[in-house]
C-alpha cells in the first residue's frame, strides 16, 4: 500500500528539491485523511472478523454496509474539507509562491483518491476477515504497475506529451487506485459465498451502523491520533532546512513501508482473536498471542536489517539529491534502523489490546507517549534549540521507547482476567 508514495517519490525526485518537497507537504496532508480512512476500516475488520467466526452471513452483511456507510461519509467530509480548507492549509504551511503552487497541483488530483480508498478500505477489511487475504494482495500487484508507468508517462511525458510535472504523480496514482477498487469490487461479485445485498436487511441495519460506529470509533479516535502526531511530526520537519526536510520526505515511505510488515502481522493477530472470540473459544488465547509477539519481534529484526542496506542503498536510489541532503540522510540512518524493534513490540501489542476491547488503555498510552512526551520533545529541539535533524528526528524513536513498559504490562494484566464473560461484552449482532 505505501508503493504508491515511494514510486511517487522516486519519479518525481528528478524534477528537484521543490518538487519534492511540494509533494511532502501534499501527501503528508492526503496521508492524514487516508490514515483516519484505514482507521475506520480496522475497526470494521475486527467486527467483521467477529461475525465470520460466529457463522453468521447475516452479521457479516449488515457489518460490511455499516463499515461502507461509515467510511463512506467520513471520505466525503474530508473531500469537502480539503476543497474548501486545501489552499488555506498549505498557504498555513508554507510561505514560499512556487512551492505553493506545485503543492496545490498535487493536492487538487490526490483529493479524489480519498473516496475511491474509502470502498477499497472496507473491501479490504472484509475479505481479511474472511480470511481471504490473497485477494487485496493480488490487488496491490496489480495497482503496482499500473501506477508505475501511468505516473512515469503522466510526471514526465512522452512522445509529444510533455508531462504534468508533480500533479502527473497525483493522476498516476488516482488511475492506479481506481483499478485497484474495480478489481475488488470484482472479487466480491463472483464471490458466491458472499451475500451483501441491501434487500435482505431489515431496518435493523440502522441500529448496526449506530452500534458499529459506536465500537469503532474509539479504534478509529485511536488511530487518528497516532496519524495525527505523525503528521505534526512532518509539518514540524517542514520547518528544518529544505534538504533535512526532503531527506525525511525521501526515508518516510520507506519507514511506513517496512514498519508495514510488522503493523501487518498485528492487524491478523488481531483478526484472529476477534474470530476466536466470535466462535466463543478462549482456549488457546494466551498462547497465541505469545506467539503473535514472538513472531512479531523477530518481523521487526528483519525490517531493522532491511533498513541497514536500504541506509547504503539510498544514494543510488536518488542519485540527483544535493550533498546536503545526503549528508542528512546518513545523520537519521541509525534512528531508523532502530526504530522498528521498538515499534514493532508496541504494535502487536496495542492491536492484541484493541481485539480484546481495551481500546482506551491503547489510547491513553499512545497519547502519554506521542503528546505530552515526544510531540513537545521535538517542538522543543526544532523551535527551541534549534537543533540538528538527528535530534528532531530523534523524538520517534524516544517516544516507542516511553510505550514499552506500559504496553506490556497492561497486555499481560488484560489477558489474565479476560474471560467468556467479558468475551460476551463485545457482541451486539
Amino acid at each position: 500500500m505505501q508503493s504508491m508514495l515511494m514510486i511517487d517519490v522516486y519519479l518525481v525526485s528528478p524534477l528537484g528539491e521543490v518538487s519534492l518537497a511540494a509533494m511532502g507537504i501534499a501527501s503528508t496532508i492526503v496521508s492524514f485523511v487516508l490514515g483516519i480512512q484505514m482507521a475506520f476500516a480496522n475497526g470494521s475488520q475486527l467486527v467483521l472478523s467477529r461475525a465470520v467466526g460466529s457463522g453468521n452471513s447475516t452479521s457479516v452483511n449488515r457489518g460490511f454496509w455499516a463499515g461502507l456507510f461509515i467510511n463512506g461519509a467520513v471520505a466525503v467530509l474530508f473531500w469537502c474539507l480539503l476543497s474548501v480548507f486545501g489552499e488555506s492549509i498549505i498557504a498555513w504551511l508554507t510561505s514560499d509562491s512556487v512551492l505553493s503552487a506545485e503543492t496545490q497541483k498535487y493536492l487538487s488530483i490526490a483529493k479524489y483518491i480519498i473516496v475511491f480508498n474509502a470502498i477499497t478500505q472496507v473491501a479490504i477489511a472484509l475479505f481479511n476477515a474472511r480470511a481471504k487475504t490473497r485477494v487485496p494482495f493480488k490487488g496491490y500487484l496489480i495497482e503496482l504497475p499500473v501506477n508505475a508507468i501511468a505516473s512515469y508517462i503522466l510526471i514526465h511525458g512522452i512522445a509529444e506529451f510533455s508531462g504534468l510535472g508533480v500533479q502527473g504523480a497525483a493522476v498516476g496514482s488516482l488511475i492506479a487506485i481506481v483499478v485497484r477498487m474495480i478489481y475488488l469490487l470484482l472479487c466480491m461479485h463472483y464471490d458466491q459465498a458472499l451475500n451483501l445485498s441491501l434487500r435482505t436487511l431489515d431496518s435493523s441495519l440502522k441500529r448496526n451502523i449506530i452500534n458499529h460506529f459506536k465500537e469503532i470509533f474509539p479504534v478509529a479516535v485511536n488511530m487518528t491520533m497516532l496519524q495525527a502526531g505523525a503528521t505534526v511530526y512532518m509539518l514540524m520537519y517542514s520547518q528544518l532546512s529544505i534538504n533535512a526536510y526532503v531527506a525525511i520526505t525521501i526515508v518516510m515511505p520507506w519507514i511506513r513501508a517496512g514498519t508495514q510488515f510488522i503493523t501487518a502481522w498485528a492487524l491478523s493477530s488481531a483478526i484472529t482473536i476477534s474470530q476466536a472470540i466470535g466462535a466463543r473459544s478462549l482456549s488457546d488465547l494466551r498462547k497465541n498471542v505469545d506467539v503473535s509477539i514472538d513472531v512479531s519481534v523477530a518481523i521487526s529484526f528483519v525490517s531493522a536489517l532491511f533498513f541497514l542496506v536500504l541506509s547504503l542503498m539510498l544514494p543510488s536510489f536518488y542519485p540527483d539529491l544535493d550533498a546536503s541532503t545526503y549528508l542528512a540522510l546518513s545523520a537519521i540512518a541509525p534512528l531508523y534502523i532502530a526504530l522498528p524493534i521498538v515499534r514493532g513490540y508496541n504494535t502487536v501489542h496495542g492491536h492484541i489490546l484493541r481485539a480484546i476491547g481495551k481500546t482506551t488503555e491503547v489510547f491513553k498510552v499512545n497519547f502519554t507517549g506521542q503528546w505530552l512526551v515526544a510531540i513537545p520533545l521535538c517542538a522543543v529541539i526544532i523551535f527551541y534549540f534549534d537543533g540538528p535533524i538527528f535530534w528532531a528526528f530523534a523524538a520517534m524513536p524516544i517516544e516507542e521507547l516511553v510505550k514499552t513498559l506500559p504496553f506490556r504490562y497492561i497486555a499481560r494484566k488484560s489477558l489474565k482476567e479476560f474471560d467468556m464473560k467479558k468475551a460476551e461484552t463485545l457482541m451486539y449482532d
